[in-house]
């Protein structure tokens, strides 16, 4: 299925909402992404994108529409030559591929874009889907954390993926 990986638009907040406002997804990602998914949510988050530059969270285009993000997240202080990936990918295009193609693209244009050195991403140990994405990208598994993680009533690990430039 093809997909192309674009800037955030105004025009996108119809589809981001209605693609975003899913429990399945939201339970995979921390709380600062809300459920339920509501038009200030979509609002907030594509004026705050629009503003970066170079442009680090991308939307996931598939047939016209923005069903998706992908981003590489600024590290600080010593950690500044690292970025963090996350993403997330409508609940009808899952197990299609997409999201694994859209991850190795956003790799190549981290590395060419950003003064980094690694990117990395902290799946849940219950989102099996998403840390075989990483692994089928290149990504390796650094660490575990035990029960770092409180989300809906439960204690979960958080695993370390990454993938360095050399």
């Amino acid at each position: 299925m093809k997909f192309k990986l674009r800037p955030w638009q105004v025009a996108d907040l119809k589809d981001l909402v209605n693609y975003a406002n899913n429990s399945k997804i939201a339970a995979n990602l921390t709380d600062l992404f809300p459920h339920p998914y509501q038009e200030k949510d979509g609002n907030n988050f594509i004026q705050m994108v629009l503003k970066q530059n170079p442009t680090q969270v991308f939307a996931v285009e598939i047939n016209k529409k923005a069903s998706g993000s992908i981003g590489l997240h600024s590290q600080t202080d010593v950690h500044s030559k690292n970025m963090e990936l996350g993403y997330w990918l409508a609940e009808d295009y899952w197990n299609k591929g997409i999201i694994t193609a859209a991850v190795r693209e956003m790799v190549a244009y981290g590395f060419k874009t950003f003064a980094i050195n690694r990117i990395f991403a902290r799946p849940f140990s219950t989102n099996i889907g998403s840390y075989k994405v990483l692994e089928k990208a290149g990504f390796k598994l650094e660490g575990q954390f035990i029960k770092s993680i409180f989300k809906n009533g439960k204690y979960v690990d958080e695993l370390i993926y990454a993938i360095c430039k050399d």
